[in-house]
């Protein structure tokens, strides 16, 4: 049984696919995380990138110098638009986003970028030299191989911090994201992931200050290894991102349970095939992604697994294919599927593989709250 959720909401009225909310599963989820954080004496910086919403961001966010992490230019001018002004853009900076950002510091939005090559550097530090400003930058942290950064032992590191704190940039500190920790699928590895996170990231900042350059920020943080922490002790802050919506991933890799995902497609069965022993419904990768994030987990969930209106969770069938407007549900195991107890204009509720990238197939969210049964309708901000 899907706990704390029977799904008895007025949504019957709303065209289908929509994109979901459970307000309650969702704050649930934020406290959860505040509180373990704030446990280890480091500050959460939340990432917008997974809900995206302005009407999310107060619950996000206590205040309006609160943290938070973007992947867009545009979310930050979004959340300066509401006064939010304590930003890191953690994607690398490209030339030609800087002078949007220099738009937002010139309004008092304290926003640092990120960088990895001396290239970056020098393209920043020229920026600031021909338009008389100062923009804050955090270099990133390899810490396992996932992507980009630069190895915390690196002399490119001190190379890349001494361009920019001797530059006209405002060089802060380091950042890493455990990219890694996505192919954990048992405690004591994701453990072994948090722990390896904070020491690349407590040992580029050594490696800093012993070069006589200041390090003041020293951030880690992705979903799974922010719930896995023992001590954060040097590190100054932690980002996460999709543990509000939480999805099966995340489930997958062992951080949350079926019952801490917030956010799910609510479909209609459109059709039968009996002979094939398949539903059709009216989501496919349109409203779905698609998304296979669990195909390589010990627990492959198609392109989603299934509620029923009582709540529910239908262990034996998921979504199996997405074409783009609409979706075949089949069984997983052998068994069959009684036709009967899923009628034509019956609706499901689809538990996203990736929720961001459902997320973002939706401009807008139908939030419900079950404890005063009210329905809110939040926006995405779109584009970049």
């Amino acid at each position: 049984m899907f706990k704390n959720s029977e799904f008895k909401h007025n949504d019957e009225t709303l065209d289908t696919p929509f994109l979901f909310v459970d307000k309650q599963i969702f704050l649930r989820n934020l406290e959860r995380l505040r509180k373990e954080i704030e446990g280890l004496g480091a500050a959460l910086r939340p990432h917008f990138k997974t809900v995206k919403s302005l009407d999310a961001a107060p619950y996000l966010l206590l205040e309006k110098a609160s943290p938070i992490t973007v992947s867009t230019v545009k979310e930050a001018e979004a959340l300066a638009s509401e006064g939010y002004t304590n930003i890191i853009y953690a994607v690398g900076i490209s030339a030609e986003k800087l002078p949007r950002v220099h738009q937002l510091l010139s309004k008092g939005v304290e926003i640092r970028v990120l960088l990895d090559t001396v290239e970056q550097a020098q393209i920043l530090n020229q920026y600031g030299n021909d338009n008389h400003c100062t923009v804050p930058v955090l270099i990133e942290i390899d810490c396992d191989g996932h992507r980009g950064g630069i190895r915390p032992d690196s002399p490119l590191l001190i190379n890349i911090a001494q361009l920019l704190h001797h530059g006209s940039a405002d060089f802060q500190g380091v950042l890493t994201h455990a990219g890694e920790s996505y192919l954990c699928f048992d405690q004591a590895s994701l453990r072994a992931a948090a722990d390896n996170e904070v020491k690349a990231a407590l040992k580029a900042a050594n490696h800093l200050r012993c070069a006589d350059i200041p390090c003041e920020i020293v951030s880690i943080g992705s979903t799974p290894t922010a719930h896995s922490y023992q001590d954060l002790n040097g590190i100054t802050e932690v980002r996460a991102g999709v543990y509000g919506f939480f999805d099966l991933i995340m489930a997958g890799i062992g951080v949350c349970n079926i019952n801490d995902i917030a956010a799910s497609v609510v479909t209609t069965v459109i059709g039968h095939n009996k002979e094939k022993g398949w539903l059709f419904i009216d989501a496919g990768w349109m409203a779905l992604s698609s998304d296979r994030g669990t195909a390589n987990q010990p627990k492959d969930c198609g392109y989603g697994l299934l509620i029923d209106r009582s709540g529910k969770l239908l262990l034996h069938h998921q979504v199996i294919t997405v074409n783009q407007e609409h979706g075949i549900v089949g069984s997983v195991d052998g068994s069959s599927i009684d036709f009967d107890a899923y009628p034509v204009g019956c609706r499901l509720h689809v538990l996203p593989n990736h929720a961001c990238a459902t997320a973002s197939m939706h401009a807008h969210y139908h939030v419900f709250d079950t404890h005063d049964n009210s329905h809110e309708v939040w926006t995405r901000i779109l584009g970049w």
